[in-house]
């Protein structure tokens, strides 16, 4: 399967699953609550496969346009209700059940994330350990003393066994440009502290990578710039490069090492540059149109040739018990959200960059990325939007579950609910910031797309 035919099945799979769950929260609980559900449908438009169950002939619908979906229950503001049956419909229950049936929908997508964090902590994942590379000289991570080779134990007295926790707390804490207690053990085994200034650093989105803004990368061991693997369609590809290329130079700068091949290649994005390649002891150029694909920086579509034993020891099992992992799902499903909700309150005040909004094109290359590394990095991707999923749609605006909780708090302290005009108002008002947002989504999905 081509990488694109990867990445839409890989979304649909995976807006399916996070649309159901978030659905299901709200069917489950409406009857559980005593509410008639008259159909629970995954996706919108026209109906592809609809069947029936149950003593109320619940309609289970999934339809074409697979980007959300919905679940309509017995109301008497969208028709008529017979008598026996007003005790059902969702308007005429109490305050308390309308909010925990809408709330929980956002709620399944936490669950969700939960679940399947515990069941990762619980079986165990392949991690990278956070071991420190080069560092960048007149940067904060040099300022803070930290030095080649030093593993990252914590953050803030938070453990980070693993690089995605390290840049989870780094975004957190970067967010409000505070100092950073870092807690490192250097190549001869003894403990440090760093204190990390992030101050002064551009707001969040502007530079695509924060490591590089910090000043140190991920170590790797020194890798030839040796060709594995070609990605197929990619700039290389179209290039005529083949598996086996040593590449020696691009732009006429030699090459030496595989990181010395990204960073010159990285500001080269939609450039067409000159790579020169040993090919059967001959040496032979090429000329490449690079693309960006989906980032700021220029790709070259190749994999490189790692020897087996390159990484030994770098990697290791990330294990809890299941009460442990339990806490420690819910740890990183609390995280996730609050860093969510910091970021979208950071953009709606210019504190952070727009670019940080993603639509449907970034969001299925990830899907495709994560689905072709593996079950853990797709599982990892899950989570994460489902917690994404969940914050925005508690988020006051009107059409979204939060905008539904906000009426219903108006409710609370005046005593009566939210006017049908003042509830079509916000309606219009609501689908207007959707469009704008989807509108911004989308242009920066096709910025990073076409670099």
């Amino acid at each position: 399967m081509t990488a694109i035919g990867t990445s839409i099945l890989a979304f649909i799979v995976a807006i399916g699953v996070l649309v159901a769950f978030h659905e299901y929260g709200h069917y489950w609980t409406a009857r559980r609550l005593g509410v008639k559900v008259l159909r629970y449908s995954i996706g919108f438009g026209k109906p592809l496969l609809v069947w029936r169950r149950g003593a109320d002939q619940t309609e289970y619908a999934i339809s074409a346009i697979p980007l959300g979906g919905y679940v309509k229950m017995l109301d008497e503001r969208e028709g008529p209700v017979a008598a026996e049956e007003r005790h059902r419909a969702f308007n005429t229950q109490a305050l308390w059940r309308r909010t925990l049936i809408v709330a929980a929908g956002p709620a399944a997508n936490f669950l969700l994330a939960i679940v399947i964090y515990w069941a990762l902590f619980t079986v165990g994942t392949q991690e990278l350990r956070p071991v420190i590379g080069q560092v960048e000289p007149e940067t904060p991570a040099a300022q803070a003393g930290f030095q080649e080779g030093e593993q990252i134990l914590a953050l803030n007295g938070h453990r980070t066994p693993a690089w995605d926790r390290v840049l989870m707390e780094l975004m957190d804490s970067g967010l409000d440009g505070d100092m950073v207690a870092v807690r490192v053990r250097t190549e001869d085994g003894r403990e440090r502290q760093r204190q990390l200034d992030l101050g002064g650093l551009p707001r969040l989105g502007d530079n695509p990578d924060l490591l590089e803004v910090i000043g140190f990368r991920p170590w790797q061991p020194e890798i030839t710039p040796k060709v594995a693997d070609i990605v197929d369609g990619g700039p290389a590809d179209r290039a005529g490069l083949r598996a086996g290329d040593r590449i020696v130079a691009v732009s006429g700068t030699a090459v030496d090492q595989w990181q010395e091949l990204v960073d010159a290649l990285s500001a080269r994005a939609g450039e067409t540059t000159t790579v020169a390649v040993e090919r059967d002891g001959r040496r032979q150029t090429f000329q490449v149109a690079l693309n960006a694909e989906g980032s700021d920086r220029g790709v070259l579509g190749v994999r490189p040739d790692v020897p087996e034993d390159a990484f030994a020891g770098m990697f290791h099992t990330v294990r809890y018990g299941p009460v442990a992992s339990l806490g420690e799902a819910a740890r990183n499903t609390w995280d996730t959200g609050i860093l969510t909700l910091e970021v979208l309150g950071k953009m709606l005040i210019g504190e952070a960059s727009l670019k940080n909004l993603s639509g449907p094109i970034n969001i299925a290359q990830y899907a495709g990325d994560t689905a072709s590394s593996g079950i853990v990095p797709f599982a990892k991707f899950l989570a994460l939007i489902s917690i994404s999923l969940g914050v925005i749609n508690l988020l006051p605006i009107p059409i979204l579950d939060g905008g539904h909780l906000l009426y219903f708090a108006v409710e609370g302290i005046k005593g009566s609910p939210v006017s049908e005009q003042a509830q079509a108002a916000g309606q219009q008002i609501g689908i207007l910031m959707l469009v704008l947002l989807m509108g911004v989504a989308f242009y920066n999905d096709l910025a990073r797309l076409l670099g």
